[in-house]
């Protein structure tokens, strides 16, 4: 059985991760979960599953959950506890952390030596670089949970990398696809939250909203398939069927379709190079489809985007600003202390008095990374 630690268990991907374990359960053990607010939905997961250790925000959430469970379960606490779990004998760590949060434990599991299933798009976009000369040192698994990452990596399963001529990422388009700045000047969080195809966390949800979501999958794609930005494409495709392609030199286009549901990347990533059918997941039925359609992306509407490209060619720690000031800047808009076209505004904001620093550290990175955040909120918080 390949144990498992699963880091940010109790949120939309690390719970549909438990779903295709509960699916699976004959091939894989969980040793570790973390949570960090919700703690009787870790606590159902804990009974059922029966990990070794696992982490929680404080020592307030750590003495509610020791009254419900055995003293047979380690609980850590903080981001001492992110780092302390990776070390746990396991084979895989799957990171679904929200945020930055993500980053620290993702190296430290690495260094460890164990493989990686990638759901937090910060940890590549904001340290990419040190996070893969590490992979390619320690020659682990690295592999992505983002259904166009997977895709990806299943259409270029076979083939040369000389015969690569570029990615294309599809994006949905969000809630407001079609829609021009005018009309967005007054949209409303809740309109913002309802996607079209997709159920996903508050936060990722915006960021679909802005196409700020499909940025930091530029970003990712540039490192995971080590591809230069300029050969990364993104097409909008609002049914979501066809989840990313790879452009070969001959002029073949090949990709990667599916209903769209996470459990379908989730379980590739958990079993490659295999696959396995996890129950409850729906075959696509051709028959009833209709049209697969295709737009280019606004990039002067959803200014989020052409930023992400921006902050991804100067590099260094750019997009260490651009992620820090997004997270910031929704977090706002979630409580209603900024309009929705306001996001973009904070991000170029950020990036554009920020002093560019080349081959940080991961400390460098850090220290940026609280800085943008302080200098937001020092403005928007008063």
């Amino acid at each position: 059985m390949k144990k498992l630690i699963i880091l940010g268990s109790t949120g939309s991907i690390g719970s549909q991760t438990l779903d295709v374990v509960r699916s699976l359960k004959e091939e894989f053990e969980v040793v570790g979960l973390t949570g960090y607010r919700n703690i009787p939905l870790l606590l159902r997961q804990i009974k059922e599953f029966m990990p070794k250790i696992v982490v929680v925000k404080d020592e307030e959430k750590a003495r509610e959950l020791k009254d419900n469970i055995g003293s047979n379960v380690e609980i850590l606490t903080g981001k001492e506890g992110l780092k302390e779990i990776v070390r746990y004998e396991a084979d895989m760590v799957v990171v679904a952390l929200e945020g930055i949060a993500g980053l620290v434990p993702t190296v430290e599991a690495i260094k460890q030596g164990k493989s990686i299933a990638l759901a937090t798009k910060e940890v590549l976009v904001t340290a990419g670089e040190i996070v893969m000369n590490l992979v390619k040192e320690k020659k682990i698994e690295f592999l992505p949970i983002d259904s166009e990452h997977s895709a990806i990596l299943q259409c270029l399963r076979g083939n040369k990398e000389k015969d690569v001529s570029s990615l294309i990422l599809t994006a949905s388009g969000g809630p407001f696809r079609g829609k021009k700045k005018e009309e967005l000047k007054n949209v409303t969080v809740e309109e913002a939250l309802r996607h079209p195809n997709w159920k996903m966390g508050k936060k990722i949800t915006i960021d679909s909203a802005t196409l700020m979501n499909k940025g930091f999958e530029v970003i990712e794609a540039r490192w995971f398939f080590d591809i230069p930005l300029d050969k990364i494409r993104v097409v909008v495709h609002p049914q979501s069927i066809i989840h990313s392609m790879v452009e070969y030199v001959d002029g073949s286009v090949i990709a990667q379709l599916s209903v769209p549901d996470m459990r379908i990347a989730i379980q590739y990533a958990l079993n490659y190079p295999n696959r396995r059918y996890v129950e409850g997941v729906n075959f696509l039925d051709f028959y009833s489809l209709g049209q697969l359609t295709f737009e280019r992306p606004d990039f002067e509407t959803f200014k989020c985007l052409s930023l992400a490209y921006h902050a991804a060619k100067l590099g260094g720690t750019m997009p260490t600003v651009l992620n820090a000031a997004d997270e910031v800047a929704v977090s706002l808009f979630l409580q209603n202390k900024i309009s929705f076209l306001e996001i973009s505004e904070i991000i170029e904001e950020a990036l554009s008095h920020h002093k560019n620093m080349q081959n940080p550290t991961l400390d460098d990175i850090i220290s940026v990374d609280l800085e943008t955040r302080e200098r937001i909120m020092k403005k928007y918080m008063r």
